[in-house]
């Protein structure tokens, strides 16, 4: 495992820490769980998962889940949000954003970028990755998904 030499740490205040298992969570977060965990092992960079916290549940819509990880490549912040759901997978760099309220927030601007670049046809190569084609009509059913993000969700979430 290579140490990180970027280790841009997130306000711990702001989430709460996982336990291995908790027989008291419903299904959809420990879906949800297993899906962030496999959603940020895919990537080469991470060697190993060291800790979990939940930044935010909305079970079946939305999960901010925060990781320290051991990074398997120099240069690679070792903590990373991951956002699922209802909702393309994504990571955020806790180099950018502190709390879910901050990471959430860029979630939504990214993933607007994208819905923009699909809706006028243009390429998303160079933008956030999401999971589906980059046509109008998948642009417009994550521009719905979005929206309700924004107006609900995100004022919920402490700064």
């Amino acid at each position: 495992m290579k140490k990180s030499t970027d280790d841009a740490s997130p306000d711990l205040s702001s989430v709460k820490p996982l336990p291995q298992a908790n027989s008291h969570d419903t299904i959809e977060f420990q879906d949800a769980r297993r899906e962030a965990r496999a959603y940020l092992q895919s990537h080469n960079w991470v060697s190993a998962i060291l800790s979990e916290h939940l930044g935010y549940r909305l079970d079946g819509i939305i999960y901010v889940f925060l990781f320290e990880f051991a990074p398997s490549e120099p240069n690679v912040p070792s903590w990373v949000w991951v956002i699922i759901g209802d909702i393309p997978p994504a990571y955020i760099s806790c180099h950018y954003a502190k709390t879910p309220h901050i990471a959430l927030e860029g979630y939504i601007g990214a993933m607007e970028e994208w819905v923009d670049a699909a809706r006028e046809g243009k390429p998303v190569t160079e933008l956030i990755p999401v999971n589906v084609p980059a046509t109008p009509a998948y642009a417009q059913m994550l521009s719905g998904r979005l929206k309700f993000l924004d107006k609900n969700v995100l004022p919920l979430l402490p700064r």
